[in-house]
């Protein structure tokens, strides 16, 4: 496809400012034969299909709050819209506003994070998505908004964005902070000889004392087996499991995390972006971007002192400790 991948913010501050970035999106769209999807709330889809007239008949808008549902799933969801379209010879038209509200400073780092990541995912689809950003949300996140996007909209002009940075070296920024360390009550257990199944009990028995739901529970195991595969294979002794209920920052979590004194190498991808054939199984890349798929969050912290790779899955509510 000759069309180029493009990524653009678009802050808005009134009705006005929105319509007047998002419309001649669209209309080029449309205009192109792209497909062109709206995921947005129901003020904006109403806003829109006025400013559209006949022509919101063929935009395809749906739900912001369900399509935002998983940082790592709504990436690969997308992905592959954009790759599907670019084999028939068109363009995925995206404009998408993400949901912020109702979210913890952890999820909201994650989505921030997406946004940085699609910039390498999509670089080779020739999608076309604007993301609007209204003045009203917090002041961090309207600037991480522009550290993420290549091009600013003004109008219906686009111009390069002097804050946007080189989107590795953006999640890395997001991983500065070290993560908490174990509380005194989390449940620990060295893994010498990995049995898998003895260890899926293990992580089961624990669980089920928990609010964790049980499909939760299924995505759990299967991602704890991806991480002590990848300790036993690329790392090395000890591997650590550790398992504990939290509700810090108000978001109730059912955590679990491997440890292990190994040390990964730079170019390690930690499972952000979809790897390519080739690369399954090589430094856990796979298994990594498959346990991103299945856990909420993943923390993943690698130095001198070995690597930790910490999940964080909802639950339904529940005090701190446990």
């Amino acid at each position: 496809m000759s069309a180029t991948f493009t990524h653009r913010v678009l802050p808005y501050d009134g009705v006005n400012e929105f319509l007047g970035g998002a419309v001649p999106f669209l209309g080029d769209g449309l205009a192109a034969g792209d497909r062109v999807q709206v995921v947005c709330g129901v003020g904006l889809e109403h806003l829109l299909r006025d400013a559209l007239g006949r022509d919101a008949e063929r935009v395809e808008f749906t739900d912001a709050a369900r399509w935002y549902a998983h940082p790592t799933r709504t990436l690969a969801d997308c992905l592959s819209d954009a790759e599907a379209m670019d084999g028939e010879g068109r363009r995925l038209r995206l404009l998408g506003e993400p949901v912020w509200a109702r979210r913890g400073p952890l999820e909201v780092l994650e989505w921030q994070r997406v946004e940085a990541i699609l910039n390498v995912a999509f670089r080779e689809t020739g999608a076309a998505i604007m993301c609007p950003y209204a003045a009203t949300l917090p002041p961090g996140v309207v600037a991480a908004g522009r550290r993420t996007h290549p091009e600013t909209v003004r109008g219906a002009r686009s111009v390069p964005n002097p804050g946007y940075i080189d989107p590795w070296t953006f999640s890395a920024r997001c991983d500065l902070e070290p993560l908490p360390p174990p509380p005194v009550h989390a449940d620990e257990l060295k893994v010498d000889r990995p049995d898998l199944y003895w260890l899926r009990a293990y992580v089961t028995d624990y669980a089920r004392r928990t609010p964790l739901p049980g499909e939760e529970l299924q995505r759990l195991l299967v991602a704890v087996t991806e991480l002590v595969t990848n300790a036993e294979r690329h790392g090395a002794p000890p591997i650590v499991l550790r398992m504990w209920t939290d509700g810090a920052g108000g978001e109730p979590a059912f955590v679990c995390e491997v440890s292990d004194a190994g040390r990964w190498p730079p170019d390690a991808g930690f499972g952000l972006v979809p790897p390519r054939r080739a690369e399954a199984g090589t430094c856990g890349r796979f298994g990594l971007w498959a346990v991103r798929l299945l856990c909420t969050l993943v923390q993943i912290r690698t130095g001198p002192a070995g690597t930790v790779v910490r999940l964080r899955l909802p639950l339904p509510g529940i005090g701190d400790g446990g």
